[in-house]
C-alpha cells in the first residue's frame, strides 16, 4: 500500500516535532501559572514566553494576546464581547463567525462577494452608514476554502471612518502570510493553534489597546480578565514553539505557490472542464479549490482518500459533515458546481511527489467518470 498523503492543511496542520517535544517538557513540569510559589512562577513565565511568540507571528504587542481554546472560541468571544449594537459580516465567514452572529441576537448585516470571493466594499460602506451604532465589522483574512485574501487594511479604514470596530479571523492567513497587528489597523485578531503546526485545543485573540472585550468565560479574572480558566499551560507552550516555526517558514510561500501552480495547470491542460475557484485574485499560496463537474465533492474526497489522499470538501470544521459549501454559493456558482468542488491545502511536509500523485488521482476519476457519462 503506498503511504498516505496528506493534502488538507488548512483543516489541521500536522503537529511539528519541536511541539510535541516543547509539550512534553511542559506537561512534566507541575505549577499553576497563578500560583505564586517558585512552580507557579516557573508555569507563568512559560505561559508568558509563549504569549510574545504568537504576538511576534502577527506583528503584536504580547499584553494584547488573550490565550483561549481555539479560534472559535476567539470569534465568539469578539463577537459577543465587543460592545457592538449591530454586526456586519461577509457572507463567506468561517461557521463559528455565523453562528456566534445568529446567536447574539443584534441585527446582522451582511456584505456580499464577488466571483472571485472578495467583499464588495462599496456595499459595505452603505452597511456602515445604515446599520445600528456602534456596529462590530468581522471579515476574515484569508477564506478557508478558496484562499482568496481580502482587503482587510481597506475595510478598515472604512470602518475607522464610520465609527465601527473590525474583527479578522486570521487563522487560515497566520503563518502564511506576512501580518503586521500595527499596519492592518484591525481592533480585534483571532488565531488558532492547530492551523500552524501547534496542538489541537488552543487559540487566541489579539485586541487594539483601546478595543473593549468583555470576557466570555466568567470566573477567577485569568488572562488580565479577557478569559477566565487555569491557562492550558502546555498547550500555550506548544502554540508559541509553532508560532516561530511557522515565522521562519513564510519564505516556503513560493515553494508552495510553485506546487500548487504546477498541480493547477496540469489538471487544466488535461480538461477545460475543471474550475479553479479564486484562480484571478490573490490567494494563500497553499490553498487550491478546484471543482470537477458532474462529480460530487463527497464522491472526489471518498475516491482520493481510496487513492491515500486526504483532502477535503468545503469546511473541515462542522463535525464532520460534507456538505455543499456556503462560499462558493455566495460567490454565484449554481449548486451543482459548488457541489462538485474539494479543497487541497498544502504545507511544510508537501513534496512534488504528493502534487504528482494527486494529479494522477485526479485525472483517473475524471477519465473514469467521462467514460460512464
Amino acid at each position: 500500500m503506498k503511504s498516505m498523503i496528506y493534502l488538507d492543511y488548512n483543516a489541521t496542520t500536522p503537529i511539528r516535532q519541536s511541539v510535541i517535544t516543547a509539550v512534553a517538557e511542559a506537561m512534566a513540569v507541575s505549577g499553576n501559572p497563578s500560583s505564586v510559589h517558585r512552580a507557579g512562577r516557573g508555569a507563568r513565565a512559560m505561559v508568558e514566553k509563549a504569549r510574545a511568540q504568537v504576538a511576534g507571528l502577527v506583528g503584536a504587542r504580547a499584553r494584547d494576546v488573550t490565550f483561549c481554546s481555539g479560534g472559535t472560541e476567539a470569534s465568539n468571544t469578539v463577537i459577543r464581547g465587543a460592545g457592538a449594537a449591530s454586526l456586519i459580516i461577509s457572507v463567506i465567514e468561517h461557521d463559528c463567525v455565523r453562528a456566534a452572529a445568529a446567536a447574539t441576537g443584534l441585527p446582522v448585516f451582511e456584505i456580499p462577494v464577488d466571483g472571485d470571493g472578495v467583499v464588495d466594499l462599496t456595499v459595505l460602506e452603505h452597511l456602515l452608514k445604515k446599520a445600528p451604532k456602534p456596529a462590530l465589522v468581522s471579515v476574515m483574512m484569508a477564506n478557508n476554502e478558496m484562499g482568496a485574501i481580502q482587503p482587510i487594511t481597506d475595510i478598515a479604514t472604512l470602518a475607522r471612518e464610520n465609527g465601527a470596530r473590525l474583527h479578522t479571523d486570521a487563522v487560515q492567513a497566520a503563518g502564511k502570510i506576512t501580518i503586521d497587528h500595527a499596519l492592518l489597523g484591525v481592533d480585534y485578531l483571532t488565531l488558532s493553534a492547530h492551523k500552524v503546526g501547534g496542538p489541537q485545543g488552543v487559540g487566541a485573540i489579539v485586541s487594539a489597546p483601546t478595543a473593549p472585550l468583555k470576557a466570555l468565560i466568567a470566573g477567577g479574572g485569568q488572562e488580565l480578565s479577557r478569559r477566565s480558566g487555569t491557562e492550558n499551560v502546555a498547550g500555550i507552550v506548544g502554540f508559541g514553539v509553532a508560532a516561530l516555526d511557522a515565522m521562519a517558514e513564510l519564505g516556503m510561500a513560493v515553494k508552495l505557490r510553485n506546487m500548487r501552480d504546477r498541480l493547477e495547470g496540469e489538471i487544466k491542460a488535461h480538461t477545460n472542464a475543471a474550475k479553479i475557484v479564486a484562480e484571478r485574485v490573490p490567494r494563500l499560496a497553499n490553498t487550491s479549490c478546484i471543482a470537477m463537474p458532474g462529480v460530487k465533492g463527497e464522491t472526489q474526497v471518498m475516491h482520493f482518500d481510496l487513492s491515500g489522499i486526504c483532502v477535503s470538501s468545503g469546511s473541515a470544521c462542522s463535525s464532520g459533515k460534507v456538505k455543499v459549501s456556503h462560499v462558493l454559493n455566495a460567490m454565484g456558482y449554481e449548486v451543482g458546481l459548488a457541489d462538485s468542488s474539494v479543497r487541497i491545502s498544502l504545507g511544510y511536509k508537501t513534496s512534488d511527489s504528493d502534487i504528482d500523485r494527486f494529479i494522477e488521482a485526479w485525472k483517473k476519476l475524471f477519465e473514469r467518470t467521462a467514460a460512464q457519462g
